[in-house]
């Protein structure tokens, strides 16, 4: 069985962007990682609604929190810092998050910056990505 690419319908302007984003805390996602990634089968992506630059003590407690709350082990290839992010509407009853890397994506795609941690890793509470090569994020709201 091979797992279908979501495919986007449209993705939000900045300004709904920032309506999207109004009450999100963060994002968590969670995607396959390259098979030859054995050690470190899923590829997280955190999306912190901040665009403000993280000192480096706050940034590591922070990592650290995400790790112990969603027994994640064995981080490896770790970025953490400020970077585009987009979002697409698709078939998912949520907008996925789009981390912009290749310039013509951020040129194209409109993107709001946000404060993100990208890594490998693994967990046995991530079982569609670890165990069924499916991508899957879910969105945390302040109250």
């Amino acid at each position: 069985m091979k797992a279908e690419a979501i495919k986007t319908l449209n993705y939000l302007s900045v300004n709904e962007i920032k309506e999207h984003l109004e009450n999100v805390e963060y994002i968590i996602m969670a995607a396959p990682s390259p098979e030859y990634f054995k050690d470190t089968p899923i590829h997280f992506t955190i999306f912190l609604n901040t665009c403000e630059e993280l000192p480096k003590e706050i940034q590591e407690a922070v990592f650290e929190k995400f790790l112990d709350e969603n027994s994640i082990k064995n981080p490896i290839e770790v970025m953490s810092q400020i970077m585009p992010v987009g979002f697409s509407q698709s078939q998912q009853e949520t907008l996925m998050p789009l981390l912009l890397v290749k310039q013509e994506d951020m040129r194209d795609i409109p993107n709001f910056a946000m404060f993100v941690f990208d890594f490998l890793a693994d967990s046995d509470n991530f079982s569609e990505a670890k165990d069924k090569s499916l991508t899957g994020w879910s969105y945390s709201y302040s109250n």
